[in-house]
């Protein structure tokens, strides 16, 4: 049994007990009180079970359609819109009750309802608005008592579009923290839905990345020394994630944070500038000079006949001449040269003729 009919047979049963006792009230010959009781009674009950829906279910359906189509940040500003029109009412129907009679007693309904119309429709309406102005206000207490240079910083630097292969990516969080980021982190939430549905993939490599890049989401939100900011917002005439960014970036006039090769080349053909975290790495990468010794553990062999291949802390290789039979060992060696290369850089070295055995 649904509830619509549940609530017909309530409207039946009420409205056909109501109009027993109106026909049983009236005296109209030639019918009888028990006929009239009988057929007002009947007609009750049919009007409540045909009419009953419309003024239970479903206006209530209707509403709850409404609400959950209504954005979060609409109701809460409408609600919020709610009271400070009744608080406004309630002022003004002190005054109001002075007047004299009947005016005392209608104008502060009217203007409750005038007041919470107004104030529910202003707010409503430039909801998105009021939720930005939000944040600046609570925290223009503290800015009052802070140095301004950090918030300088970021309110004077161009926002920070991220793309998802940076979330993932787990680098952004380590280097947040630093305060080398200058700018505001903002996350489209096309870029939120494309990492939610690599978390949900059947495939276990892929899912768990994107489980990954949610809890480095989190932690951003958390730890990171930029402020983070999720954004609700769409591109219309794009499809592809990657073109969605790159648009937004220019509506926005903001940077593009990455590590996708073929993004940063795609947003540089149309004038947006990118930052490249493995770029970024790799020119942060210790310099070590020509016949500097350095110690390093051999752990693989080299392409060339005799050559081992060790890394160092960042992650640099290093192939050393002769260092084959030094595999799982940790030897001095001396750098002869290095070679830049499309991945990074890469030292050549041999073996330290003070350190041999």
């Amino acid at each position: 049994m649904t509830i619509e009919l549940i609530w017909r047979l309530i409207g039946m049963i009420g409205l056909a007990l109501v109009g027993a006792r109106l026909g049983a009230a009236l005296d109209v010959p030639p019918l009888t009180r028990e006929a009239n009781a009988l057929l007002f009674g009947l007609t009750g009950a049919l009007t409540g079970l045909i009419l009953t829906p419309y003024f239970t279910t479903r206006p209530a359906r209707l509403a709850r359609a409404v609400i959950l189509e209504t954005p979060a940040e609409t109701l809460v500003t409408a609600i919020i819109g709610l009271l400070l029109g009744l608080a406004i009412a309630a002022l003004a129907a002190v005054p109001l009750s002075l007047l004299p009679a009947p005016l005392n007693q209608w104008l502060p309904v009217v203007m409750m309802i005038v007041f919470g119309y107004l104030s529910v429709t202003v707010f409503a309406l430039r909801a998105q608005d009021l939720v930005k102005i939000a944040p600046r206000l609570f925290r223009s207490a503290e800015k009052d008592h802070e140095s301004s240079q950090p918030a300088n910083a970021y309110s004077s630097s161009p926002p920070i579009l991220v793309d998802s292969s940076a979330i993932i990516d787990g680098r952004l969080l380590d280097i947040s923290k630093t305060g080398f980021i200058q700018g505001e982190l903002i996350v489209p939430s096309f870029v939120l839905r494309e990492i939610q549905h690599i978390a949900d993939d059947s495939n276990t490599l892929r899912r768990n990345r994107g489980r990954r890049g949610l809890e480095i989401l989190e932690e951003l939100q958390r730890e990171s020394k930029a402020p983070v900011r999720m954004l609700d917002v769409d591109v219309e005439g794009a499809r592809e994630v990657d073109h969605k960014l790159v648009a937004l970036a220019k509506q926005m006039n903001a940077l593009l944070l990455t590590t996708d090769y073929t993004l940063k080349r795609t947003a540089n053909l149309q004038g947006v500038e990118v930052l490249n975290i493995n770029e970024l790495a790799n020119a942060v990468k210790a310099v070590i000079l020509p016949n500097e010794v350095i110690t390093l553990q051999v752990i693989a062999e080299g392409r060339e006949p005799g050559q081992g291949v060790g890394y160092l802390d960042d992650g640099t290789m290093v192939v050393v001449e002769d260092g084959r039979r030094h595999i799982d060992r940790k030897v001095d060696v001396v750098i002869v040269r290095m070679i830049q290369t499309s991945a990074g850089k890469m030292y050549f070295a041999r073996l330290d003729d003070t350190s041999r055995k």
